[in-house]
Formats: structure tokens, C-alpha cells, sequence
């Protein structure tokens, strides 16, 4: 390095807002700098995609190189628009409540909390809610004179696991089971990334990598698991959503892995990028850096720090402090300007494949900026949120079929609860052009001729004399997101948010004394669980006659209940998750071995609800199991066959579980483990065929000695359920070599 470099590089270490404008003195443009990009070879789209990486490279000082490490990487010396970053877990978030664009905030389509997403178990619902946030970002930032915006890459979807009910931040994932929460965000980021072959719509950046699974002290405590549960388990989702839904660009994680922090673990140099093909962005989290000094006590100083994790991968950094480490880094040799170089080529590889540098008719998303119809007004993105929100409605319990509920007979209903007027939203949430609480569903769907009164709150006196008085009883309960709260902040303890962990899973607020009340005072009562958490219900399920649950934030919530409530919709959501009867059958929310009794798959004990379960408004018979095979080879697949009849008098969905049990391992394996599923729609009294297909991959294991996936000679039972805890039918097969 140069003395010219050292002295600029000096001088940068003070700088942040305008580091990306710095230019060397020796690669000062000519005054028709516009020109003058525009004839470089990286404006030439026909080029391939390295060529044009290492051409831009080629014309970057080292100072640009630096500031180009940001979450807002731009050049406007080489006619380099920013590219930027927007949250979306279910709906771009660009306005309130999380205050994402308090500036300019912009209304968007908004779907329910991821967890309600993987209650649908419909990949292709899932894959339509990710295209069209997808769609709107891509809208937004094409018509950036109107609405400022430069976000392209969407921090979504979270391919964490929800392996404990006491995770504060469950509501962002889809599920405790790693084989659904990965095709769950494979289907997400194809939407999301579009279906062009050459440029994507967004970016999709997947969090948080890796097992970020508690939120008390996150930023220093360690997620201690094996070699095999890390490939089996905890990295699977961000496996598929990588290979197999095309996603290059993550977020490590705040926590540990066997004590070494993510923010800088080699693991994300040595499988992700090398093997995994995660050739893009590589982000901190916020504050990811400075705790490496911090809260891990990892490393002595911020320049060792940045060091590392560059050295790691990480070439966005949401923290200050890189560009003084940076700088440090390399002039102590700790760094070369081959790494910096190689991080840089991440960055650059995304903004090109987003197509922002090409002409408007090379770029196909580019014609957005002629459509004068925002998205999020449109009928189909209304419907399409309606219908996400109506397969994700979990039906927990009916007896006596009191669901659904006759609107020609009824004549006065009551809602009652602190969840019955309002639609709740979270810190990840968008901002919905208009949102539908149940007291609007009911009362839109019951019309003018039966009365719809509402008792707020908790108040039992106010709810038991509302109750007494009218033919039905919808009672509203479950947590609150906290979005009325300041940071960190919950209303009970039973609740969680990120940064807290949930202490219990009962229902807090006198909910539960709620519930007790009005069922007292009116038999016919419904309750309307939404929650963005398991709950420990057990008085509830043994007395209420009709449960159903469902997540938070949809803007079609009201609409969505009412059509399930009233039979207009038959519901076939399944949870995602082990509820438990109490906390005494779940392991150390810290206990990251999840073979000591986390999630279906090595649960202890009988559950309240078990994983993969949900009741219908009709019924279905299982039969004719078959398989293409009478064995399966190693190397490959096998279709699972089986007929589903509706054998009662509504038109329903049901979703088929296909699970797995090793029946001669050499190995420890779960109980049984999901490999397959589909949710399908059979009219009342047919018969549809279901098939799946097994390959003989997803019944591998992680050899720790070879450092390799193995595919036994085994024996594997095949297991068609409605849930982890009911089998229809089942079959053992050979795996033979």
C-alpha cells in the first residue's frame, strides 16, 4: 500500500454519511462523469456477471471499496445508485408501527405474522404472499421520485426455528419443524426474487443465521449444539432456502455457536459461501459489531473485530465503527486489500443481478415505472391476503359443532375480549392500507338484521352481562405484539417481543378469568385465540366448545374469522408448533440439544395440541397407501401415493403429513420427522389422489467422522397422518445402496 493510501485511509477512519463519495486524487472523473460511467464495461448487460464485478472493482479506490461495506451501498461517482435495505417479513415494511420510514412512510400489502404464514402449509400461498411484497418493492423503489425509497434488498424470510414456546421472536418464524420452515422460505423468496431467469424483482436476505432462538441476553449467551444438529436441524431451512430457493445474500445472527460469535464464525466463510453458494450480501445484525468488543468479549479491540468479520464473510455492516477498523485493519496488515476486494464483489454481485444498472428495456421490472395503480389497492392483493389469512385459521376444538355459526339463526352475538376490536400489529409489521378487526368481520357478515355488541377489555361484569344477553358469545384473547409499548417493554409475562423472552405460557391480563366468566354466563361461546405464541390452555380446551386460533397483523383479519366463524370458509390450518400443557414438559429455553426433549421430534410426554394438528368442518378417510417402489435407492427418490376422501357433507382441505421413522439406524434419530406434505382441496364426498415424493436425501444423516451426509442401508416406516400424533396409514421400506 501506497504512502497516498495510508494518508487518505487515515483520514477516512473519521468519516461515515459521505464515505461512499470519497474518491482518490489519482482516479478523479472527467466533468461529464455521466457520460463517462456510461461507457464503462460494467454498463454492458451482455457481459457476463464476474466480468463486470471485476470491472467495477477495477475503478474503485480502496476508500470506496471500504465505505462500499455498508447497508446502503451506492457510488455516485460510477453512476452507482444506492441499494438498500427495507424490513418484510409479511409485508414491506415502510411506515408504522415499527416506525421503518417515519420520514415517508408508505402503505403496503400486509399479511399475517410469518408463524400464521406456516399455519396455511400451503407453499403456494406462501410463495404468492412473497411475490407480492416482491412486486411492491420493487414498485416503490422504481417510482422513488414519488415515494424516496431505495430499498431493494428485503430482510425476509427468517429461516429461524421455533423450538421453544418461550422465544419472544417466534412470531417471525414459521414453525419448530426445520424441513417446513425451509419450504416454507424457499417458497417465499422464489416469490419474492421473481420468476425472471436473469434479474430478480428483490433481494432476499435471510435471518439470522444461525440458532438465535432466546432473546434474554442474545447478545452474549451461546447456542451450544453438535456438528450434527447444526446440519440436521438448525441449518436445514437456511440450506433450502439458499440451494434449493436461489436466496445468496444473510444476516448472521447476535449469539454465539459453541462460543464463537456468528458475527464473525468461519462457518459462514467455510459452508456458506464455499459450499452453499452464498455468493451475495452478508449483513451484521444491528450492533453485531461493537459486540464483538462488548457483550462476547471476543476480541480485544474494534479493528481485531472488524478483522474478523471480514475474514468471515461480512461485507455489510450496520455499525459505525467498520470504517475505522477497517482502515486499521489494513494498514496493521491484518487485512489486504484482497479481502476487502473479495467482500466488495458480494455486494456488487447483488446490485447487478437486481438489474438497477441496466437499460429500462433490458431489465424487466423496470416497466414499473409506468404503472400508475399502487399495488396494495388492487382487488387481487385484498383477495389474496383474505384467502392467506383464511388457510391459516387454526380450528382447535368443536364440540358439538357449534362451529359454524348459522347467521340466519343467530340474532345477537356478543364480542368480548381485549382482541375483539382491534387488528394488532408488530415491530416488523408494514403499514396496511386499511385493516378489518373481527367486531367489522362479524358485523359485515351477519348484516343489519343481528346485533353485534362489543364488551372491551377485561371487565367480567361488563362481559357476563353482555353474554347472558345474547345468543353467542365470541370472546377475543391472547397476546399482545406490543407495538403500544415502548422497546423491551411487554404487558405480562406470558408475553415476548424481540430483546424478551416469555417467562410463562399462560394467558395473562385475567384473560383466562375472562374466558371462565362469559362461558359461565353463555354455553354458546366461542373462543378466538390470536396469538403469535403457543399458549398453555388446558382449562379452555377441557370446557370451551369451539376454540380457534390464529396470528396477528393481517389487514383481512376481521374479514378472514367471520368467513370461518360462519362457515363461508372451511378451516384446515395446522399448528406449527408443540403446544405444551405447561412449561414443566419443555426443556431449558437455553438447552439447545433438542434431543433432550424439544419439538415433536423428541417431545417427552403427551401435548395440549400436537405439531402438524387442526380440525375441519368435515371429515376424511385414508386409504390405498402405495409406493412407486418397493425400495428406495440411495441416490433416489420414491412417490408416496394415498387416497383422501371427504366423507362429510362440506367441500374441505386437508393437509396430508407425510412422516419418517428410522427403523434400524446406526445413529440416534428422532421419534419421526416430517418429509413431505401438500394441502389439498376435495369437494364434499370425493376422493383425491395425493402424491409425494421422497428422495432418499432427506433421509440422510451427518456423519461427524467423514464430515458427510450418509444415506444408510436402513429400514424407514412411512407415516401418512393429519398430524405429528395421528397416523392414517403407514409402510416400511428398504434404503438399500
Amino acid at each position: 500500500m501506497n504512502k497516498s493510501h495510508v494518508c487518505t485511509l487515515l483520514a477516512l477512519s473519521c468519516l461515515w454519511a459521505g464515505a461512499a463519495t470519497i474518491v482518490h486524487a489519482q482516479a478523479q472523473p472527467p466533468a461529464t462523469a455521466a457520460a463517462t460511467a456510461a461507457a464503462y464495461p460494467f454498463r454492458n448487460p451482455d457481459l457476463p456477471l464476474e466480468e463486470r464485478v471485476n470491472n467495477v472493482l477495477s475503478l474503485m479506490t480502496i476508500e470506496e471499496k471500504i465505505a462500499f461495506l455498508t447497508q446502503s451501498p451506492g457510488l455516485p461517482r460510477l453512476g452507482i445508485r444506492t441499494v438498500g435495505w427495507v424490513e418484510g417479513l409479511h409485508g414491506v415494511a415502510l411506515g408504522a408501527p415499527g416506525n421503518w420510514s417515519r420520514n415517508s412512510p408508505v402503505t403496503t400489502t400486509t399479511f399475517s405474522q410469518s408463524i400464521g404464514l406456516g399455519e396455511t402449509w400451503d407453499a403456494d400461498i406462501v410463495r404468492q404472499a412473497g411475490a407480492i411484497e416482491g412486486y411492491e418493492t420493487r414498485y416503490v423503489y422504481e417510482n422513488n421520485a414519488k415515494y424516496r425509497k431505495d430499498g431493494l434488498v428485503v430482510r425476509t424470510p427468517n429461516a429461524d426455528l421455533g423450538r421453544d414456546p418461550r422465544w419472544g421472536r417466534t412470531e417471525e418464524c414459521y414453525g419448530e419443524d426445520a424441513f417446513l420452515n425451509g419450504s416454507m422460505a424457499v417458497a417465499f423468496i422464489k416469490g419474492l426474487q421473481g420468476d425472471d431467469p436473469k434479474y430478480w424483482q428483490a433481494a432476499s436476505l435471510v435471518k439470522h443465521f444461525l440458532a438465535n432462538e432466546n432473546e434474554n441476553g442474545r447478545t452474549r449467551t451461546s447456542s451450544d449444539f453438535d456438528d450434527r444438529l447444526f446440519y440436521e436441524y438448525y441449518s436445514m431451512p437456511f440450506h433450502m432456502a439458499f440451494v434449493e430457493g436461489g436466496a445468496k445474500c444473510l444476516m448472521a445472527s447476535y449469539n454465539l455457536w459453541n462460543k464463537v460469535p456468528m458475527t464473525a464464525n468461519p462457518v459462514i466463510r467455510n459452508v456458506l459461501i464455499k459450499e452453499w453458494g452464498v455468493d451475495g450480501m452478508v449483513s451484521t445484525d444491528a450492533g453485531g459489531l461493537p459486540n464483538l468488543v462488548g457483550s462476547q468479549h471476543y476480541y480485544p479491540d474494534n479493528v481485531q473485530a472488524t478483522a474478523g468479520a471480514i475474514k468471515a464473510g461480512i461485507n455489510q455492516f450496520l455499525d459505525r465503527p467498520w470504517i475505522a477498523g477497517a482502515t486499521a485493519a489494513l494498514q496493521t496488515n491484518l487485512l489486504t486489500e484482497a479481502d476487502i476486494d473479495t467482500n466488495v464483489k458480494g455486494v456488487l454481485r447483488v446490485i447487478f443481478r437486481l438489474g438497477v444498472l441496466d437499460p429500462a428495456d433490458r431489465c424487466p421490472y423496470a416497466k414499473l415505472r409506468a404503472v400508475t395503480t399502487e399495488p396494495w389497492t388492487t382487488q387481487k392483493n385484498k383477495d389474496t391476503v383474505r384467502l392467506a389469512t383464511q388457510e391459516a385459521i387454526v380450528l382447535l376444538k368443536n364440540k358439538g359443532n357449534l362451529l359454524p355459526l348459522d347467521k340466519t339463526a343467530v340474532k345477537s352475538i356478543a364480542l368480548i375480549g381485549p382482541r375483539a376490536n382491534t387488528v394488532d400489529f408488530d415491530w416488523y409489521s408494514s403499514q396496511p392500507p386499511y385493516s378489518v378487526t373481527p367486531m367489522a368481520g362479524v358485523k359485515a357478515k351477519v348484516g343489519e338484521g343481528v346485533n353485534v355488541q362489543y364488551a372491551a377489555g377485561t371487565n367480567v361484569d361488563a362481559a357476563v352481562a353482555l353474554a347472558k344477553a345474547s345468543d353467542i358469545a365470541i370472546v377475543c384473547v391472547g397476546n399482545n405484539p406490543n407495538q403500544n409499548n415502548s422497546w423491551n417493554r411487554i404487558n405480562d409475562d406470558s408475553e415476548g417481543r424481540e430483546g424478551r423472552d416469555r417467562v410463562n405460557i399462560t394467558l395473562g391480563s385475567g384473560q383466562e378469568d375472562l374466558v371462565k366468566a362469559v362461558l359461565a354466563a353463555n354455553p354458546r361461546t366461542v373462543v378466538v385465540l390470536k396469538s403469535s405464541f403457543p399458549y398453555a390452555i388446558g382449562w379452555i380446551q377441557e370446557n370451551a366448545p369451539a376454540i380457534v386460533h390464529m396470528a396477528h397483523n393481517s389487514q383481512e383479519e376481521g374479514n378472514a374469522l367471520a368467513d370461518v366463524l360462519f362457515g363461508d370458509y372451511n378451516p384446515a390450518g395446522r399448528l406449527v408448533q408443540t403446544w405444551p400443557k405447561s412449561l414443566d414438559q419443555v426443556p431449558p429455553i437455553m438447552d439447545y440439544n433438542i434431543r433432550n426433549g424439544h419439538t415433536y421430534m423428541y417431545f417427552k410426554g403427551e401435548p395440549l395440541y400436537p405439531f402438524g394438528f387442526g380440525l375441519s368442518y368435515t371429515t376424511f378417510e385414508y386409504s390405498n397407501l402405495k409406493t412407486s417402489a418397493p425400495a428406495l435407492s440411495a441416490k433416489g427418490s420414491i412417490d408416496i401415493s394415498v387416497d383422501v376422501k371427504n366423507t362429510g357433507a362440506r367441500a374441505g382441505d386437508e393437509v396430508v403429513q407425510l412422516y419418517v421413522k428410522h427403523v434400524g439406524s446406526a445413529v440416534e434419530r428422532p421419534n419421526k420427522e416430517l418429509r413431505g406434505f401438500k394441502r389439498v382441496q376435495v369437494p364434499a364426498g370425493q376422493t383425491k389422489t395425493v402424491t409425494l415424493t421422497l428422495p432418499a436425501s432427506r433421509l440422510a444423516y451427518w456423519n461427524t467422522a467423514s464430515k458427510s451426509w450418509v444415506v444408510e442401508n436402513d429400514q424407514v416406516q412411512l407415516m401418512i397422518g393429519a398430524s405429528s400424533a395421528e397416523t392414517k396409514l403407514d409402510r416400511t421400506i428398504d434404503v438399500t445402496q
